[in-house]
């Protein structure tokens, strides 16, 4: 498996239509996915001591956390949208080999820095709402 660079590891916002076409989220300088899941336990006396967990069952989640420089473009200033109205829309996540997720997310949290002399970044978390997938 080759070494992928980390400034194609994307996070782009739908434009609402349907299907959605993406815009990435320009000033991205650091973006980390989380794939969650919960195991539900079926272990029995029958077991021989081990636990069992049942294939499939259980709520997957995932969540999606970036920082960059804010640039003003029409994406962030969707994104700010989605966070100050509590909307849910459509994202996608491109990687450098092609790979791509999308999924529907909510942003969770939407922070605004800035020193005197600086630009102004932010940092946000964004979590599923519903089935994600790989393309």
């Amino acid at each position: 498996m080759a070494i992928e660079n980390g400034s194609a590891f994307l996070l782009k916002i739908g434009d609402g239509a349907v299907p959605p076409a993406y815009a990435t989220v320009a000033g991205l300088r650091t973006t980390q996915l989380s794939v969650n899941g919960e195991a539900v336990n079926v272990t029995t006396k029958d077991s021989g001591g081990w636990r069992e967990l049942l294939s499939g069952a259980g709520v997957r989640s995932v969540s999606v956390s970036a920082a960059g420089i804010f640039t003003g473009s029409d994406a962030e200033t969707r994104l700010r949208g989605h966070a100050l109205s509590g909307a849910i829309d459509a994202y996608e996540l491109s990687f450098e080999s092609g790979e791509r997720m999308q999924g529907r997310f909510l942003v969770t949290r939407l922070d605004y820095a800035g020193d005197y002399n600086g630009e102004r970044q932010y940092t946000l978390n964004l979590e599923s709402s519903g089935a994600v997938v790989s393309l």
